[in-house]
């Protein structure tokens, strides 16, 4: 190689987690890639810098992702690391995301120093969250519930619980786990009770379309599985146009009225941001049609809501 394959990521501890686990697995795959063959680059991102108010507010997902895929786009670098729910579900042209990594446990943690559910949570209790979707969820439940806006990583969230600035908050179980920190988590939140955010614990790794020594590079790294799941959810968010500003939630698992595996369980929700009213479907059907499965699915929540439901959000 003429340069080191260079991995682009957001400098966040999870981010950068994820860029040395694909550093570590491209290694594995492939022993002919030293240790400087492969490098790191850190990339602060729009999202990164805005700390004072919710994404929805500054512009959705794209935030998250913009410096990265420009310096894809110029050389810089030669793939870039990202948590696939960031992801906005149109690519820039001359971009691909050929690999995903084995997905992750995609259900939310319910974190809080005072209440072992949110069942437990006293009335009026105050609940920070970033999510638009975990919000419009909490208060779809408990109506009763204060919600505040908390930005930042991870680390950055659990010490404003510590600090007393509310009552409870919520964060990947995906995360949690890859930093060790499943010892924060109070209970794992059923997807029954609460569906996580489309593509939540999935990596994606996202190459120029041209750079077909960087995609075979990558072969080895990816999950089918997870690539199936991912493309059902995002399919279900295209139809529905969602972005940050939209509570959306989804998940396809493997159903549990299938041992052989072929067959898959897809329920997705939309929500009003103060939580008033929430639309949910469901599909059942083989893995193979995911694509289908998912953008029926969003086909048919868009009937459902109407375009009273969808103008408000």
């Amino acid at each position: 190689m003429k340069h080191p394959l260079r991995i682009g990521t957001r400098g966040s501890p999870l981010a950068l987690w994820q860029a040395e686990e694909v550093k570590r697995l491209l290694h594995a795959a492939h022993p002919d890639l030293d240790d400087a063959a492969v490098q790191i680059v850190v990339i602060t991102t729009t999202g990164d810098r805005i700390q004072d108010r919710a994404l929805a507010a500054a512009g959705g997902k794209g935030l998250f992702t913009k410096e990265i895929e420009e310096s894809l786009h110029d050389g810089s670098i030669d793939l870039a690391v990202h948590s696939m729910k960031d992801m906005p579900t149109t690519l820039p042209d001359g971009m691909e995301i050929p690999c995903l990594l084995q997905r992750e446990d995609p259900r939310d943690a319910f974190i809080s120093l005072v209440a072992d559910s949110i069942d437990d949570l006293p009335q009026g209790a105050v609940v920070g969250t970033a999510s638009l979707r975990r919000q419009s969820q909490l208060l779809f439940r408990r109506p009763d519930l204060k919600v505040i806006t908390f930005r930042g990583n991870v680390q950055t969230r659990l010490a404003k619980l510590e600090a007393g600035e509310a009552a409870a908050t919520f964060l990947a179980n995906a995360g949690l786990t890859r930093l060790g920190m499943t010892d924060r988590i109070t209970t794992l939140i059923e997807p029954e009770d609460m569906l996580p955010a489309v593509a939540q614990g999935a990596i994606g790794i996202e190459i120029r379309s041209n750079d077909d020594a960087t995609r075979e590079r990558l072969v080895p790294l990816h999950d089918a599985r997870t690539e199936a799941a991912v493309v059902t959810e995002r399919a279900m968010l295209a139809a529905l146009d969602g972005s940050c500003r939209t509570p959306i939630a989804g998940l396809a698992l493997d159903d549990p009225a299938d041992p052989g595996g072929n067959s898959m369980w897809f329920r997705a929700e939309i929500v009003m941001p103060d939580g008033s009213r929430r639309h949910v479907t469901e599909r059942r059907g083989a893995w193979a049609d995911a694509a289908a499965l998912g953008r029926d699915a969003g086909e048919e929540l868009k009937a459902l809501a109407g375009p009273e439901f969808l103008a408000a959000i």
